[in-house]
């Protein structure tokens, strides 16, 4: 199987199956995936999303980004229901704000700014990433999640999954760096900043995912807690999710 799907419109359409975790069990093959945003899909890419059936779109954009980028191009696509998870970026506007109070911000302290933000994606938007875990139990159809880049809330999102299925850390991470090799910038994502900053926020750093573990394992004991306490999944819940998305 390819875990990129190389799409015309989404350059950065990948799937999460085929991971071994610590069981020795695979994660499913064409059953979960992450994205970029979906506003440029080609007719060729919605019929190749047909075909791996495809039935649910979860879009973590703001209704600000959905405006100034493009609308799901899956919203009117027959048998697949989008839901919108909105989660504040963040890092963008925290960083024009600083420069407009006139403060010189460096790249070190822009990935400050970044790790600070990973960590209140764990802390402030965990119901957001617990509604997607609603949705991967309810049926396990084949599911896309995605936001603009497909890095930073995506990223968290597809971490805190593959976590849930029982894959090593090292390999989360190693999935969330791959975003490296296939994400091509969107013009229309574009944030405004002065290039130097710009250059951090499209960056894909692994500090910047660890910030977000760190937070996890400082504040909640561990992924196992964060997952019980945030994320609503008891054993029971983990054992569903399980069933659906690792081979037997």
């Amino acid at each position: 199987m390819n875990r990129h799907l190389n799409l015309g419109g989404a350059s950065n359409f990948r799937d999460l199956g085929g991971y071994a975790t610590a069981d020795g069990r695979r994660v499913r093959w064409r059953r979960i995936f992450r994205s970029n945003h979906l506003g440029h899909l080609t007719e060729e890419d919605i019929a190749l999303l047909r075909t791996i059936g495809l039935r649910k779109v979860v879009d973590f954009r703001s209704q600000g980004e959905i405006d100034r980028v493009a609308p799901c191009k899956l919203a009117d696509v027959e048998k697949v229901d989008l839901h919108v998870l909105s989660i504040d970026p963040g890092i963008g506007p925290r960083l024009k704000a600083r420069l407009e109070a006139g403060e010189t911000i460096t790249q070190d302290a822009a990935r400050s700014v970044v790790r600070d933000i990973y960590r209140r994606y764990i802390h402030h938007w965990s119901g957001n990433f617990r509604s997607l875990f609603e949705h991967l139990v309810d049926e396990g159809a084949p599911l896309v999640f995605h936001c603009s880049a497909g890095k930073d809330r995506t990223g968290i999102a597809a971490a805190l999954i593959l976590s849930a299925l029982g894959v090593p850390r090292d390999v989360v991470t190693e999935d969330y760096l791959l975003t490296r090799q296939h994400w091509k910038i969107d013009p229309a994502t574009a944030t405004g900043l002065p290039p130097h900053l710009a250059a951090v926020l499209t960056s894909v750093d692994e500090s910047f995912l660890a910030a977000a573990f760190d937070a996890i394992d400082t504040d909640f004991g561990g992924i196992d807690n964060y997952l019980h306490e945030r994320m609503g999944l008891d054993a029971a819940g983990l054992a569903r999710l399980a069933d659906l998305y690792l081979e037997r």
